[in-house]
């Protein structure tokens, strides 16, 4: 397969002078070589921004609508093609990939829409001498830095609202998976999108990445990332105020209760856990379970990771892939081999599938005896594993599931006592409760407290972090009969 290798920028795609080597961590193989920035080309990309902003900006709502669907078209007809660069550069198993190519559809799709459905609102005058009203405005150009775990799914959270808004956008995927960033570029060129609307450019070299936040270009930054990664950004792009919407890291726990279904708590904890290689910012990573239910829920667990399929075969029925490179791997390994050492128990997994010789694969991993003291406990592990911790005391279950250094993004509850819920739900820390199931969507709001982000990704709430408000105030009584605006 011929994979896109060019960055689009200023309505074109150009090769520039660096290069970056793209490798699938399911073979280790080299599958692309694509074209990295420079600060020549970061430079194009913020004047071609700042330029396309006037006529975006003021361009109707119609408009933006009609481009959007332009490109929509051309996501779902290139369904196959955008799914395969995911499934290479990442590893991903291809029913997994769909997931991916979907979300890119229904956020074009609902953005268009969700844009016509804001209104603009007037203030009563408390004195009513004047007449108040409030407009909504887009925010100006927004920079977009993407997590690799998701590619297309994590560019479609951003691209939407921001063409609806009015915003030019600068995405910067990551350099370990830009190939199908790289090819909506291909697709935004095909159907001859303004220049500047929408640019992509990876680059490996974080002084380049950092020239993106750090000029006062941009009026609104955005990101899917670590909280570090967070915290970084903003130091950078603090040399003149910007607006800011993350979605950043989190260690999600799981409140699993005695009444609780076991057999669908284990199906969403192995099922989400296990998927994308663990690689999923609300994935469990601390779960919190009932000594008197601990054994039965530990023997669901285990019996459904040991019987998911590991590896990388668009032909076969794979669950789970590769984690995205040697340092993942290395990472989560010695989280691992640290939490046995330091006393837990290995359940099963725990390193590389005895039947996959190549590629950065880790067997999906139970481990119990967890203590609050192991890195695996301390840490989003992104990764394949479930680390279980039995709780006799409810009174101390909030503060544990609470004690997350990165913030709260989602947690999870398993109980058939609706009052327990409720309680729990109101007093856990988390941008998202996930009560006896899970559920997210395009018009669901996706966001965290604390250092697990600030604004939203989908819903009508991500359209607030790239538009701000507009007060038109006026004096009663004060026009000319007939007058007009000059």
């Amino acid at each position: 397969m011929n994979f896109p290798n060019k960055m689009y920028l200023d309505g074109a795609q150009v090769s520039g002078t660096e290069t970056t080597e793209v490798f699938n961590p399911a073979t280790e193989e080299k599958i692309v070589t694509v074209a990295s920035a420079s600060l020549k080309e970061v430079e194009i990309a913020l004047l071609s921004a700042k330029k396309a902003f006037q006529n975006w900006a003021s361009s109707s709502i119609e408009v933006r609508q009609n481009w959007m669907a332009k490109l929509r078209d051309e996501v779902v007809a290139n369904q196959n093609f955008l799914r395969e660069c995911v499934h290479f550069e990442m590893g991903k198993p291809w029913a997994q990939t769909h997931e991916d190519w979907d979300r890119l559809v229904v956020s074009l799709e609902f953005y268009s829409q969700e844009i016509s459905r804001l209104q603009d609102y007037s203030i009563p005058d408390r004195a009513g001498t004047h007449s108040h009203r409030m407009i909504y405005e887009p925010a100006g150009v927004a920079v977009a830095f993407l997590a690799w775990n998701f590619p297309l799914l994590n560019l479609a959270f951003k691209i939407g609202p921001a063409m609806a808004a009015g915003c030019p956008l600068i995405i910067r995927p990551s350099e370990l998976t830009p190939v199908s960033a790289y090819a909506v570029g291909m697709l935004c060129e095909k159907i001859k999108l303004p220049a500047g609307v929408v640019q992509i450019l990876t680059t490996k070299n974080h002084a380049i990445a950092d020239a993106l936040s750090a000029s006062s270009i941009p009026q609104v930054i955005t990101l899917i990332g670590s909280s570090k990664t967070g915290q970084h950004i903003m130091k950078t792009g603090s040399s003149s105020i910007k607006k800011y919407s993350m979605e950043l890291g989190g260690n999600a726990p799981v409140l699993i209760f005695e009444d609780a279904d076991l057999d669908l708590a284990a199906d969403i904890v192995t099922g989400v856990k296990f998927s994308n290689a663990g690689q999923i910012c609300v994935a469990p990573n601390r779960v919190f379970v009932s000594e008197k239910v601990l054994k039965t829920f530990t023997e669901k667990v285990v019996s459904r990771a040991k019987a998911r399929k590991v590896g990388f075969d668009k032909y076969a029925e794979i669950e789970t892939g590769p984690v995205i490179d040697k340092r993942a791997f290395t990472r989560i390994k010695k989280l691992i081999d640290g939490a046995v050492a330091d006393g837990a128990t290995l359940l099963c997994g725990g390193d590389r599938p005895s039947n996959l010789k190549n590629g950065y694969y880790i067997a999906p991993t139970v481990l119990t005896d967890v203590t609050e003291m192991m890195e695996v406990y301390k840490q989003e592990t992104f990764g394949p594993i479930v680390s279980i911790i039995p709780f006799s005391d409810d009174r101390r279950l909030a503060d544990m599931a609470n004690d997350c250094e990165e913030g709260g993004l989602t947690a999870y509850i398993f109980t058939r006592n609706q009052s327990l819920a409720e309680h729990y739900s109101s007093i856990l820390r988390y941008g998202e409760i996930q009560v006896n199931g899970v559920k997210y969507d395009i018009d669901l709001p996706h966001g965290g407290f604390g250092q697990s982000g600030i604004g939203h990704d989908c819903s009508s709430l991500a359209l607030n972090d790239y538009l701000v408000q507009k007060r038109i105030t006026c004096a009663k009584n004060t026009f000319k009969i007939g007058g007009h605006t000059p």
